[in-house]
């Protein structure tokens, strides 16, 4: 038994972790994306959703060679707070090296969407605008089952604008999840240690959210059950487990561009 509790122990001393504030300059530099890069959107329901779901972005980033805009949609709950969530978000992407457009709308609910009555706000107009601007290839949205109802609204959102939107070519929807695991994912995505580090380094910029909850510090504990699940939701029933050890589910529509590989029997890893 000794061997087992010490593992745990182990497990429980990390978890207990105090991570510093994090610096820029201990990472190194984030690329920054050609004039004509394409583009991805992320519509983050709440600030450190680009965190979370991020590993995707991310390597589109590095790999692609893509420009990737977190699309702030709400500053969360709490007026008292918003801004200093407003610093921790700009503090967060600039780590990631990411562009941000924060919009902070507020009374955000899969009721509100479902209304036929224009807001105030003019969120769908204002989403469709976003669209038409950005012209973007990837689309990052929660999925459409989430547990949060803004997460939900989000999802609803996105998919109400998309008809509306003059876009020159249908981009690649991927959907995301954390509240709710997604219903059908079918892309399980490594998430190399470096990016985990970076991810959760911008995470702590969150300062206090993760106060409220320490949830970076089990980020990596997260994405580790996210590959046992993805490596039989992906592949198929009694399938092996990857090689890697971290990494982030997604359902991406219409399904896998050419060049994408889901988690194969063979181990086959994703490639941009």
């Amino acid at each position: 038994m000794d061997a087992y509790r010490e593992f745990v122990r182990r497990y429980e001393d990390a978890l207990g972790t105090i991570l510093p504030a994090p610096y820029p300059r201990d990472f190194s530099p984030p690329p920054m994306p050609a004039a004509n890069a394409p583009v991805a959107l992320l519509f983050s329901p709440h600030p450190d959703d680009e965190c979370i779901t991020g590993t995707l972005p991310l390597r589109l980033q590095h790999e692609a060679g893509a420009r990737v805009v977190n699309i702030a949609v709400t500053l969360g709950s709490n007026p008292a707070r918003r801004p200093q969530r407003v610093k921790e978000l700009e503090n967060a992407c600039a780590l990631l090296g990411w562009d941000l457009e924060i919009h902070g709308w507020t009374g955000l609910t899969p009721e509100a969407i479902a209304s036929q009555e224009p807001h105030p706000q003019n969120w769908l107009g204002s989403v469709v605008e976003m669209l038409n601007r950005w012209q973007p290839r990837w689309i990052f949205y929660p999925g459409e089952g989430d547990w949060h109802p803004t997460h939900r609204a989000v999802h609803q959102l996105v998919e109400k604008a998309l008809p509306q939107a003059a876009l020159r070519s249908p981009p690649i929807r991927v959907q995301t999840e954390y509240w709710q695991p997604l219903t059908a994912p079918n892309l399980l995505v490594e998430c190399p240690p470096e990016d985990l580090a970076r991810l959760v380094a911008a995470l702590c910029c969150h300062t206090g959210e993760i106060a409220r909850n320490p949830y970076h510090l089990t980020l990596p504990a997260w994405m580790a059950d996210n590959v046992r699940r993805g490596a039989e939701r992906v592949a198929g029933p009694g399938q092996p487990v990857p090689d890697f050890k971290f990494g982030t589910l997604y359902r991406v529509e219409p399904g896998l561009p050419q060049g994408w590989k889901a988690i194969m029997s063979d181990g086959t890893q994703f490639c941009s």
